[in-house]
């Protein structure tokens, strides 16, 4: 029978991931096929910027900790995974996907977005929407676009009267 204090140690664990699945809007697990410990700590370092986290836990550890969630992914839980996570949607998918264009021994796999379950192609589609502050730029240049417009044609009915009278 297994000691008690280490019961309660993997039970704290689990009680982390339920934690970190519910109150993150994206969770993401990376298959890590041999990351340099540098590699590792360049990635923490990007994810840490985008408000997010990298964490390396057990398996069988995330499995208990989904199914107290009520969410199957034990087909997806073998090998070494990695999961990602943060409170942001795309960024924490964002970082991870431009780190993996040059880091081949990562891959994204499966993951847990805004509660639901997601596949790659999902992730993917994901990893190429533009920022917050990048969308909020398109929209103010959208906006200043009809204000101008608006003002030239303004102008262009206030030259049009000064010709007629």
């Amino acid at each position: 029978m297994a000691n008690q204090k280490i019961l309660d140690q993997k039970q704290a664990i689990i009680d982390e991931i339920a934690k970190n699945v519910k109150e993150s809007s994206s969770f993401i697990f990376l298959e890590n096929h041999g990351l340099t410990v540098s590699e590792t700590m360049e990635l923490r370092r990007s994810l840490r910027e985008a408000n997010s986290e990298l964490k390396i836990y057990k398996n069988t550890l995330v499995n208990r900790a989904l199914n107290t969630l009520d969410i199957d992914m034990s087909a997806e839980l073998n090998g070494p995974k990695v999961v990602v996570f943060g409170k942001d949607m795309i960024e924490p998918i964002k970082t991870v996907s431009d780190f993996i264009k040059n880091h081949p021994n990562l891959e994204m796999k499966i993951g847990i977005v805004d509660g639901e379950v997601t596949d790659l192609a999902t992730l993917n589609q994901l990893a190429t929407i533009p920022s917050r502050d990048g969308l909020l730029t398109m929209f103010a240049s959208g906006l200043m676009g009809i204000a101008r417009d608006f003002a030239i044609c303004l102008d262009l009915h206030a030259k049009n009267l000064e010709k007629n009278n």
